[in-house]
């Protein structure tokens, strides 16, 4: 289904942080409103001794709610500019792509929204103070107000603990490489299998162009878009895949079977946005792991460890869809029929995309060309026999490049040989 919100809030920052600052308000009044019904009933009881102890016992509080309104901003400074730092270089040794990971780390919001609200309620608790100190004339003790500040600090604490914990493992190549996996099996998993069938699609009678602003398309709406084709009885066509750069005019469905549906029907059905998500895009995890593995083969970096690290979950994504329909997938109606068709990347496409690049800049490198050996032939065991031919081919040109630009013999024959380790 289509969540342009959804995405949207998940690579912003700006939604936690104020949603946090919101809700602190509401406790806010809430804990005010605690402390007047509490002063009120000792009133009404005339227990004033015990007003004035929480008179005494807010005035201890007063100096820690102090200290805490005065640090937490210069705290918050602090951290975050740390962090930045550690994200830019994280981003320069992987990808820039990485960056997206720290966007949409909830930790990383959650953490930040704290500490915001943190530094809101102190300021907030602090105007409740008043000079009072007649027992018999106060109207509110801010006991509870304190009470909440000084348990935000220590929820702020623990969030500080866990966020320096997740922002070192972002500078650790397995735990981004386990990340962008994890996220590409979700996709994965959400993928349609849905075949087309061998019945061909009825003759094209039009195309629908996009005509929103230009970007990547990113996700498109299912539902709403096979709701629109069965109510007009035609089939429609996604035309350019998850992941196409379009611009205003670009034909981005085609309309088969009759007429097109109208632009109302068709309204908030296609997402564009500045970069690729891994919402719909089944390509985007290969493309990231693609990205890290060259970035580690530069001659600037020259770490074939990390594409090694890199290779290994190239297979593992291919692995799981050595099996799956892929080329295009049908999404049908409640009746069974086939409204949808939307185009998702070949096998051969897959294949490419997970070793092409690294295949190129990898020849000179014989602990990459060993686990590229090793990872085609596991492929080749897995994989039905249709869909062998890409890997053949790779494995093909890979012992090409070796023989071509290894002169000795003994080197090639070591290079070419499989290893899952790279060099073990």
């Amino acid at each position: 289904m289509l969540s342009p919100l959804r995405e949207h809030l998940r690579d912003t920052f700006w939604f936690a942080p104020s949603a946090a600052l919101a809700l602190v308000c509401v406790l806010w009044l809430l804990a005010y409103w605690l402390d007047t019904a509490i002063v009120e009933e000792l009133r009404r009881q005339q227990e004033y001794e015990a007003v004035g102890d929480l008179i005494g016992v807010v005035d201890d509080l007063k100096t820690v709610i102090t200290t805490v309104s005065s640090a937490m901003m210069t705290f918050i400074g602090v951290v975050f500019s740390i962090s930045l730092v550690a994200v830019q270089m994280a981003s320069g040794q992987f990808t820039p792509r990485v960056v997206r990971i720290f966007v949409r780390s909830r930790i990383t919001k959650l953490t930040f929204a704290v500490f915001l609200a943190t530094f809101a309620l102190s300021l907030l608790v602090l105007t409740s103070y008043s000079g009072e100190t007649d027992p018999r004339l106060v109207d509110s003790v801010p006991i509870a107000q304190s009470l909440l500040t000084i348990g935000m600090v220590t929820l702020s604490l623990l969030l500080f603990i866990a966020y320096v914990n997740a922002t070192l493992r972002l500078m650790r190549v397995g735990h981004v490489v386990d990340r962008i996996t994890v996220e590409a099996f979700r996709v994965v998993q959400k993928m349609p299998r849905g075949e087309v069938g061998d019945e061909p699609l009825a003759a094209e009678s039009g195309q629908i162009g996009h005509s929103g602003r230009a970007g990547v398309l990113r996700d498109v709406n299912i539902a709403r878009l096979v709701r629109a084709a069965r109510r007009q009885g035609v089939v429609l066509r996604l035309i350019p895949r998850i992941g196409d750069f379009v611009v205003p005019g670009t034909p981005v469905l085609a309309v088969h079977g009759g007429r097109a549906p109208s632009r109302g029907a068709l309204g908030y059905t296609v997402s564009v946005g500045v970069e690729r998500t891994f919402h719909q895009d089944l390509g985007f995890g290969l493309r990231q792991l693609a990205d890290i593995a060259l970035r580690a083969l530069s001659p600037a970096v020259n770490d074939p460890t990390t594409a090694v690290q890199c290779l290994d979950r190239i297979v593992q994504l291919l692995a799981e869809l050595a099996h799956r329909p892929l080329g295009a997938v049908g999404h049908r109606d409640r009746q069974g029929a086939v409204r949808l068709v939307q185009p998702v990347p070949s096998w051969e496409d897959l294949v490419d995309l997970g070793f092409t690049e690294i295949r190129v800049y990898a020849v000179g490198s014989p602990q990459v060309t060993r686990r590229i050996v090793a990872a085609l032939d596991e492929l080749l065991r897995l994989a039905p026999e249709q869909r062998r031919p890409p890997l053949l081919r790779h494995r093909a040109l890979l012992v090409h490049a070796v023989e071509r630009d290894v002169p000795e013999a003994a080197e090639r024959a070591f290079a070419l040989e499989a290893d899952r380790q790279g060099i073990g």
